[in-house]
């Protein structure tokens, strides 16, 4: 099971949070690429290893709980350098705070759910806010330096970077608020122990 290639895949995308921070911290241009590169093939793992597990039939209630994880570290650690070395605008920061925010109101519910054997499937609409989300991170990692290094002239990836992670937050708001009323449904179903006298 733990070494199943999905697991592998999703593990490697815990691994390589630390490299992944190490390089940002340099704050240089070569540093960004292979960052962004880095990121890349994480963000590739992430689609990867659920449609090879499908596919190969290796899922796992430890891939289950092992792949949102990942990813929720993932998103956390970039957000978390990007604030730290002043790479997101003051303007930046309410997206990144929102995309936060929602990610522990979800982790939340699922956890209080699977107390009751519920489980909270991902919707076609939280999908394609990862891949906003994403992509959002990764042109926030290349920045404005990196088309430069590759000799693409001035872009403004990172001004591009942050108009995604604004489209981001609002698709992070409305799959949180879908994940939140569908857990109040079920937690209002719940009937409440008996009263002791």
């Amino acid at each position: 099971m733990l070494t199943d290639l999905p697991n592998l895949l999703t593990l490697s995308r815990i691994a390589a949070i630390p490299l992944l921070v190490m390089l940002l911290a340099f704050g240089r241009a070569w540093a960004d690429l292979a960052a962004t590169a880095l990121f890349a093939l994480a963000a590739i793992t992430d689609y990867l290893d659920g449609q090879l597990a499908r596919h190969w039939r290796q899922t796992s209630d430890f891939g289950r709980m092992l792949d949102p994880i990942a990813d929720k570290l993932l998103v956390g650690a970039v957000l978390m350098v990007l604030v730290g070395t002043s790479r997101l605008s003051r303007f930046g920061l309410y997206p990144a705070i929102v995309i936060m925010l929602r990610e522990i109101l979800v982790s939340g519910l699922r956890e209080y759910l699977a107390g009751m054997r519920v489980g909270l499937p991902v919707t076609k609409l939280a999908k394609w806010k990862t891949g906003v989300q994403l992509t959002a991170l990764g042109a926030l990692i290349a920045g404005n330096g990196t088309p430069i290094l590759l000799g693409l002239g001035t872009f403004p990836l990172a001004l591009i970077g942050e108009a995604l992670l604004w489209l981001a937050a609002l698709l992070t708001l409305l799959t949180g608020w879908d994940y939140l009323t569908a857990g109040l449904r079920h937690a209002a179903a719940v009937p409440l122990p008996p009263e002791r006298p």
